[in-house]
């Protein structure tokens, strides 16, 4: 795992030497350059796989340059296609081989997670994998700049603006969505994404998208469970091979417990690691990861924090990610990976995903039965009822959506909704405002064969909550630590097979992961598979309170008067009793950045 930094255009050398040092975690063991008078062409390495010298980047090929974050796991299987004189052990030349061969459709060959850039001449192609696990972010101005995370493209903003968009999606689904950052002029490529950079022109275009798979392609239920068993075990597999120490990350939940399954099959009994909070017993997964270690056989560390490892890391953790992600589990993440790589590992395998392809939420059966109340014959009247009386829950907006003949379901990070922006902010924000951010998702899947809500529900869920939102928690706080994640459920085979199956196969029983359970009922303790799931839960609102860092808000919003007084403690308030939480742990993460960027 690494980090791409490049400028096409005027540069000052000491200042793109001094940027490309930001990003030197994501790759401390090597740092390349290629440049000329307009030209930066940069590397920051992380050795996973032969590291050797000879498998440095940039890698330079007659005039086709590479710099290239990831791992191709199929880059074995495609050197036997490729007419090509390889000179290293390592998937990076593979991709200029394969650009060689199939020109920018090279990027649909590779399996695996990957930001691309190459330079081909004059021409400069960015790509981000699939399904989003790296990031890519590009700044269009008297020179192109592009790179791993957005610390390495602030230095060349001119002023720092806040970005609009970037603030009212964040606020709506947890994190800003593509293209939007909170710096204004700072963009990030979409999942499945590619960018042309030519003559100064930026063309984006997509490569890759989920709802390509051919609908109810599979509705056998033993045809189904059978490909699947078959694409997850060679997910996992495919993902164990590395050069270097490898951990896993173990709860006490079926998703990380079926990857370490799979793992010892194939011979790695890898060591497992799980969090815990000495104050907090309900959110603690340590004793049932320990039940799940045991009946795995597989060696578990545990790392138990508390409220001052908390609050004494939270703002490095905010710097880390570079702009307001509302995730609190940021934090306690952050840590553990940091007790990973004091114990000398660099890859580590972890259960992305899982959820959103085989229905882990409750609520997406929540969702499912609230979908047939659009087909009431009279529901006029209770269309006029719920806009005539406003309620904060959640689920009153959920049916006031229904009656009104509008879009449901809008991620699982569906926070904010518009008319509580509208009360909250000293703006006027229209109800269904924030379906701008999602139409063209909606607007692909509308014009796809497929027409199950349940569908919608993943897709949206891959490309947002989970790529714009886990997947860069993730990255951030592990390529922080120069950790390689691996997510094997997130694999694009897999998840294509899974949008070919008939959908009611993943619902019709009503049981959360359904098929997923079955496939491990012969292979993991009972108790696993009927565990309450749990998530990666934890005291952050307790800690916010008692260490009166909570207090950020009002101080931010008395310089900055955003947000309706009134309207903001009332939020503080109820999250004090329990409600409201994360709405105002993403108020708080959003204070703190406009404090260290804006005032």
């Amino acid at each position: 795992m690494c980090a791409i930094f490049g400028i096409i255009g005027d540069y000052n050398e000491n200042k793109a030497k001094n940027v490309l040092a930001l990003l030197s975690h994501r790759g401390p063991d090597y740092c390349g350059i290629i440049q000329n008078s307009r030209l930066f062409f940069a590397h920051q390495r992380l050795s996973i796989r032969d590291s050797h010298h000879r498998s440095h980047q940039p890698i330079k090929h007659k005039n086709i340059l590479l710099s290239f974050n990831g791992e191709i796991y199929n880059f074995q299987e495609l050197k036997h296609e490729l007419d090509f004189e390889f000179q290293t052990q390592s998937d990076s030349e593979v991709i200029i081989a394969a650009y060689l061969k199939w020109g920018v459709d090279f990027v649909k060959h590779l399996r695996g997670m990957f930001a691309i850039a190459l330079m081909d001449g004059d021409t400069l192609y960015l790509f981000r994998d699939r399904l989003g696990k790296k990031p890519l972010f590009y700044l269009e101005g008297s020179s192109f700049v592009f790179a791993s995370e957005i610390k390495a493209l602030k230095p060349f903003l001119s002023t720092c603006k806040l970005n609009n968009d970037a603030l009212l999606s964040y606020l709506s689904f947890l994190a800003p969505t593509p293209p939007h950052t909170f710096y204004e002029g700072i963009k990030k490529l979409a999942a499945g994404e590619y960018l042309i950079y030519k003559d100064g022109h930026v063309t984006c275009k997509r490569y890759f998208d989920l709802l390509e798979a051919p609908a109810n392609m599979i509705n056998d239920k033993s045809e189904a469970l059978e490909s699947l068993e078959k694409l997850l075990e060679e997910s996992i597999q495919m993902r164990l091979n590395t050069d270097v120490p490898m951990a896993s990350l173990l709860s006490g939940g079926i998703d990380s417990a079926t990857i370490n399954y799979y793992a010892k099959q194939h011979g790695m009994n890898l060591q497992t690691y799980t969090l815990g909070y000495k104050e907090f017993a309900k959110y603690d997964e340590r004793e049932n990861a320990a039940l799940s270690a045991k009946t795995l056989h597989v060696k578990n560390k545990q790392l138990a924090i508390d409220e001052n490892d908390f609050i004494n890391a939270s703002d490095k953790v905010l710097d880390t990610l570079d702009e307001p992600l509302n995730d609190p589990a940021a934090v306690p993440l952050y840590l553990l990976f940091e007790r990973i790589k004091k114990d000398g590992y660099k890859v580590v395998l972890s259960g992305e995903g899982a959820d959103e392809l085989f229905l882990g939420y409750r609520q997406y059966f929540e969702y499912l039965d609230i979908e047939g109340a659009a087909n009431l014959a009279h529901k006029n009247w209770l269309k006029k009822y719920f806009r005539a009386n406003f309620s904060m829950n959640r689920e009153w907006e959920w049916y006031k959506r229904i009656f009104d003949d509008t879009l449901l379901f809008r991620t699982s990070g569906d926070k904010f909704t518009d008319l509580q922006k509208n009360q909250l902010m000293r703006r006027n924000v229209k109800d269904n405002e924030s379906l701008k951010y999602l139409q063209s998702y909606r607007n692909r899947f509308e014009a796809s064969t497929h027409s199950d809500e349940s569908i919608w529900y993943s897709y949206i869920d891959l490309n947002i909550f989970q790529a714009e939102h886990f997947l860069t928690k993730l990255d951030r706080v592990s390529m922080a630590h120069s950790i390689e994640s691996r997510t094997p459920f997130l694999d694009h085979k897999l998840a294509s097979l899974v949008f070919s199956i008939d959908p009611k196969l993943r619902y019709e029983e009503g049981v959360t992961k359904s098929l997923l359970k079955q496939i491990m009922a012969n292979k993991l303790d009972a108790k696993i598979l009927t565990r309450k799931k749990k998530g990666f839960s934890n005291p952050y609102m307790e800690y916010l309170i008692n260490s009166h860092k909570i207090n950020l808000i009002q101080e931010v919003n008395a310089q900055t008067g955003m947000f309706h007084k009134k309207k903001l403690n009332e939020y503080i308030n109820t999250a004090s009793r329990g409600s409201f939480k994360q709405h105002v742990w993403g108020l708080y993460v959003l204070s703190y950045w406009i404090k260290t960027n804006l005032l």
